[in-house]
């Protein structure tokens, strides 16, 4: 297979990533109760995060510090034992950042803020340039190239950018851009959405994707600091100040093959996380997770190979259009268009259709599940069925917008937190 080519270069390797882990997501509902957004599990296997930071890695970024604040146990343990792969010996690390009260008595207060309060170790870090990327966005993308215009252009700040649906664009970052791709307006979480010219249904909109000069970031971040009427966050703040100031361009994602917007998705909702996970499970899926030229590197436990058992008429374990994990077992249930994380257990005459089963989750026999979102140890009892009846699921579960179900473990009465 050929290597995919790749703009690793001095630039890169000056560049430091600060990945920005902080955020409950609470429109994710109860898949955040007990973990932070970029560490909700996704794709079979990985989390969140893992998206963002091997991006980096393929990159040639390898000095990456993540800032942490919301219940983020799960987080640190996820990067301690999949991420420790990097060697300090040959000045390369990924370290965790968690709120401290360093600077005041408050923790982060906003995106921008939590650069604010660890610039004494930013400074220790000495790159040239910072690439400051959310932790919770799905994608693939070669950031060397995005850096390498940064220079190119003299930017102070560089924004990734991507034409989305403009009922999207309400929840990011919207900019307009003049021919020469600098960035003229900026308005974060706009109402109503402008439109890009000549697409009256799409709008330009923020990655949460941004590369500094590292003394222009310095300099813009302690400005911010004294000012009592900011937000202290990017996307308020930061980047309209520095379209009206400064020297701000935009850089397009686009598909290196279409010339057309690449795969990105904020899976920030219960509708786009069931449908971006359920989306792998195609045939042809929008994100190529076998793709060996971009691997995404991830922790994973040892773990024995998924099984298949039993083959009588009413009672044949299987599964089409699936994606199943290590220590599934189906005993003589059928499983549809739905992904299984890790030990996953379906019993006999169960049938899982379009779902998303986390990790360890144990559905006992015949059972119905449609359209649904399960999360993390929960046990589902002989007989129910959801995802047949919205109003009787809306009694138990929380129903979204467009109708998946997530059933938590504390739905079903069950403490598995212990609290």
């Amino acid at each position: 297979m050929a290597i995919a080519k790749r703009n690793i270069s001095k630039l890169t390797q000056n560049t430091l990533a600060m990945v920005l882990a902080g955020g409950r997501g609470s429109r994710l509902k109860g898949l955040t109760d007990w973990r932070a957004k970029p560490a909700v599990p996704f794709g079979g296997k990985f989390r969140i995060i893992d998206f963002p930071l091997s991006n980096c890695i393929n990159s040639g970024i390898r000095r990456i510090a993540v800032a942490t604040q919301y219940k983020s146990h799960s987080l640190q343990r996820h990067l301690h034992r999949g991420w420790g792969f990097l060697s300090g010996q040959f000045g390369e690390f990924l370290e965790v950042l968690p709120a401290q009260q360093r600077v005041n008595d408050d923790w982060y207060s906003g995106t921008a803020d939590a650069l604010y309060q660890n610039l004494d170790i930013l400074r220790e870090y000495g790159s040239e340039y910072v690439l400051i990327l959310a932790g919770d966005h799905i994608y693939k993308m070669d950031y060397g190239t995005m850096i390498a215009a940064h220079v190119e252009t003299g930017a102070d700040v560089t924004v990734g950018c991507i034409p989305v649906p403009r009922e999207e664009a309400s929840a990011l970052g919207v900019m307009a851009v003049d021919l020469d791709r600098r960035i003229v307006d900026f308005t974060e979480k706009p109402e109503n959405p402008q439109p890009m010219p000549g697409n009256d249904e799409m709008s330009l909109a923020s990655m949460g994707i941004y590369v500094f000069s590292t003394k222009y970031l310095r300099e813009v971040l302690i400005n911010d600091a004294k000012n009592p009427d900011s937000t202290h966050d990017f996307g308020h703040d930061l980047i309209p100040h520095a379209v009206a100031n400064d020297n701000a361009f935009a850089f397009s994602f686009l598909n290196a093959s279409t010339g057309g917007a690449d795969y990105w998705r904020d899976v920030g909702t219960i509708d786009a996380y069931w449908e971006a996970n359920i989306n792998l499970s195609k045939v042809e899926p929008d994100l190529d997770l076998y793709d060996q030229d971009w691997p995404i590197w991830t922790y994973q436990e040892q773990t024995p190979p998924a099984k298949f058992v039993f083959n009588e008429e009413d009672r044949r374990g299987q599964a089409t259009d699936t994606i199943m994990s290590g220590g599934c077992l189906l005993t003589g249930a059928t499983v549809n268009k739905s992904v299984l994380f890790s030990h996953v257990r379906v019993h006999s005459y169960s049938q899982i259709d379009e779902s998303v089963i986390l990790p360890s989750v144990t559905i006992h026999r015949n059972c119905k599940l449609k359209r649904c979102v399960i999360d993390k140890d929960t046990i589902i009892p002989d007989g129910t069925v959801i995802g047949y009846d919205a109003e009787e699921d809306a009694k138990r579960f929380y129903v979204s917008e467009g109708g998946i179900v997530l059933v938590t473990a504390e739905m079903l009465g069950q403490n598995v937190h212990g609290i």
